[in-house]
This record gives structure tokens, C-alpha cells and sequence, in this order.
């Protein structure tokens, strides 16, 4: 079993896309993020980390870290920790500073304990996901008003509800970065309105993949919920993004919010996978 440091994303994808690929789905994060960095170099400032791991049988782990976001974990042996050791011993041994771990529940849990075990400082729990897959669109109620592509005229109204969305997941990020994401959405026709005589809620599509797109940054100001608009909004950019040649969307939500959860699969969304989200911590307690 060795590992490979990319210095692309190209050689990265090279020997990783095909495994990842066999589960593409519930791989779309670490697929996606990869595929940007290769097609999108601009939007990430820092240099990012890029690693696989190999043994007999092929690949047996990969990883994505574009700071200062958690690191991006697969392992096709799940909870198995050489893999994960070697990983995570190459990014301590070369001084990356890892705020966290994100991937399938299992794998990020194992993960998290080597980093307690090789570090001896805690990690957290942040956040309970789960992956949706659609392929088929059920329309839900259709509320007042029409989706419709954001424009520069919504660009500060985009950038306060990405804060807001960032906010609730508990996701760091200043008002700042909020204008920063969402201004480079816009350009590239990647963010979304439901509109009733003017904005009330936003989704958008991000990390295309060989056959699917993710749907995200589905936000609704709390005096504009429970009305439909997030509902009419998702099923509308679903559907649009199955019309426009995708095979399948991808939708990421917090476990912990059964409300979305139930939303998402009345109108087509079909479980996957679970996903963890750990911090951790780097000051002694």
C-alpha cells in the first residue's frame, strides 16, 4: 500500500475518477470539488491537497482538502484504518493544517479517531448528512411566482442569504467570503431565484459530475418559509437540470432537520448515503 501526492487535480482525476465514478452519486463531494479545481482553478486561492492511496487491488482511499474546508475522505474499505493512517500521517508530516474530516459515516468517524489518537487533542461531531439522489421529478403545489436565474442586480441579496445559509449550518465564512462565492455563482449562471414579486428563495447547482449535478445553498429567509417556495424552487432546478442532459441531481441535507429531509423526498429525492462532518480541535483544553 503507498501514496501519491498530486500537484494536480489532472493526475489526481487520472487515477482516481473511474473508482470514484463506480458510486458517483455518493461520491459527487470528492468528485466534484476535484473536477472544479481542474476546470476552475481561479476560484480556490490556496493550493489544495490531493492524495491517493493504492494497493493490490487499486485504489483504496483518496483525498480532497482545498483550504481552509474540512478534508474530503474516501476509502473503499470503508472503516479500515491503513489507508487512513497513511493519509493522515502525509498531511501531518507535511505541516497542512487540518480543520476537519467529511465523507461517508464510517470513514469519517475512523478517520477522526486517528487524528484524536496520533494528535491526543478532540475532535467534534458537526453535522449528520445524508445524500439524496433524483432522477425523476414528482412537482409538488405550485406556489406564486417562477424560477429564474439571479443576476448581478441580486448579488448583494445572494451574498446576505449565502451568509445566512452559511450561518445556520454553523459553516465559518464572513460576509466577505459570502460576496466572494456568490458574485463568481452568478457569472457562471450557477444560482437560482424563486421570485414573487421579487425574491423569496434561492438554490443553486454546483459540482457537476460525468452524469449528475448537485443541487445546494437552498436557503428561504425565515418570514418567506412555509409557503412552497423552497419546495416549487428545488423541483423546478431539478427538473430543469434533468431537461438540460444530467442523468441524475445530487442533494446533501442535515439529518438533523427532518423537515427538509421529508420535503426533498416528496418530490423525488431517494436516500443514498450518510455522510459525517467532524471538527477538530487544535488548542489544548
Amino acid at each position: 500500500m503507498h501514496l501519491t501526492r498530486h500537484l494536480t487535480p489532472n493526475t489526481f482525476l487520472a487515477r482516481s475518477q473511474a473508482d470514484l465514478e463506480r458510486a458517483e452519486a455518493e461520491n459527487n463531494l470528492i468528485l466534484g470539488v476535484s473536477t472544479r479545481l481542474r476546470d476552475q482553478p481561479g476560484r480556490t486561492a490556496a493550493p489544495p491537497y490531493l492524495a491517493t492511496v493504492e494497493d493490490a487491488n487499486g485504489l483504496a482511499a483518496a483525498a480532497v482538502m482545498t483550504p481552509p474546508h474540512r478534508v474530503i475522505i474516501y476509502s473503499a474499505r470503508r472503516d479500515e484504518p491503513a489507508p487512513l493512517r497513511l493519509i493522515l500521517h502525509d498531511l501531518c508530516a507535511d505541516g497542512w493544517r487540518v480543520p476537519g474530516v467529511v465523507g461517508l459515516a464510517a470513514t469519517a468517524r475512523a478517520f477522526a479517531e486517528l487524528w484524536r489518537a496520533a494528535t491526543g487533542r478532540p475532535f467534534r461531531l458537526s453535522r449528520h448528512e445524508r445524500v439524496y439522489e433524483l432522477r425523476a421529478v414528482t412537482p409538488p403545489p405550485k406556489p406564486a411566482g417562477f424560477m429564474r436565474l439571479a443576476m448581478e442586480t441580486d448579488g448583494e441579496l445572494a451574498s446576505e442569504w449565502s451568509f445566512c445559509f452559511w450561518r445556520e449550518l454553523g459553516v465559518t465564512g464572513t460576509g466577505e467570503d459570502a460576496r466572494a462565492s456568490a458574485g463568481p455563482r452568478i457569472a457562471n449562471r450557477e444560482l437560482y431565484l424563486w421570485d414573487d414579486g421579487g425574491p423569496v428563495s434561492m438554490a443553486g447547482k454546483a459540482r457537476p459530475t460525468a452524469h449528475g449535478m448537485a443541487v445546494s445553498l437552498v436557503y428561504t429567509p425565515p418570514e418567506r418559509r412555509n409557503r412552497g417556495y423552497a419546495s416549487a424552487l428545488v423541483a423546478a432546478l431539478s427538473q430543469h437540470l434533468l431537461d438540460a442532459g444530467w442523468q441524475f441531481c445530487v442533494l446533501f441535507t442535515d439529518l438533523a432537520n427532518p423537515i427538509s429531509n421529508s420535503i426533498y423526498q416528496r418530490i423525488g429525492y431517494r436516500p443514498v448515503s450518510d455522510f459525517d462532518e467532524y471538527d477538530f480541535d487544535y488548542e489544548p483544553r
